[in-house]
């Protein structure tokens, strides 16, 4: 007995997300309830942008998400990742979107430099005290 479905994955931060892909009418749930019942339209209509760029071959599957840890803006793109991921090339040929709209961030988590007061400006004020000189095996030196 073969069953015409699709279990795949997606993540974001700490959030994780199962979603089952199906043949059925383009009803779409997460945990249980309506993507239309999800409380903020932001997201809501993120999560219902990629379906709505496959036009009405959206109606042809039903896609079940379980989504658990992180917040409501990760679960959402969780969401996203997990539910596209289970179409297949022949709806995704059709779709002309930026790739950034079906696939998930290649984005890592950056740490803080030591010298820095943040990711982005550590390695710029790095090289301005090592040029300075005042370099010491602790950091800056005194003066």
């Amino acid at each position: 007995m073969k069953k015409n479905l699709i279990i795949t994955s997606g993540k974001r931060k700490t959030a994780v997300a199962r979603a089952v892909t199906r043949k059925g009418k383009g009803i779409v749930t997460i945990n249980g309830y309506p993507v239309e019942f999800h409380p903020v339209i932001i997201l809501k209509e993120k999560i219902q942008e990629p379906l709505k760029l496959l036009g009405p071959r959206s109606e042809e599957v039903d896609i079940e998400v379980k989504v658990s840890g992180g917040g409501m803006t990760g679960q959402a793109d969780a969401s996203i990742t997990g539910s596209t991921a289970g179409f297949d090339e022949q709806l995704l040929e059709k779709v002309n979107a930026h790739p950034s709209v079906l696939l998930a961030s290649p984005r890592l988590n950056v740490s803080a430099a030591v010298l820095g007061t943040g990711a982005e400006t550590a390695p710029l004020l790095t090289m301005s005290v090592i040029e300075s000189g005042r370099v010491s095996a602790t950091g800056l030196a005194n003066g």
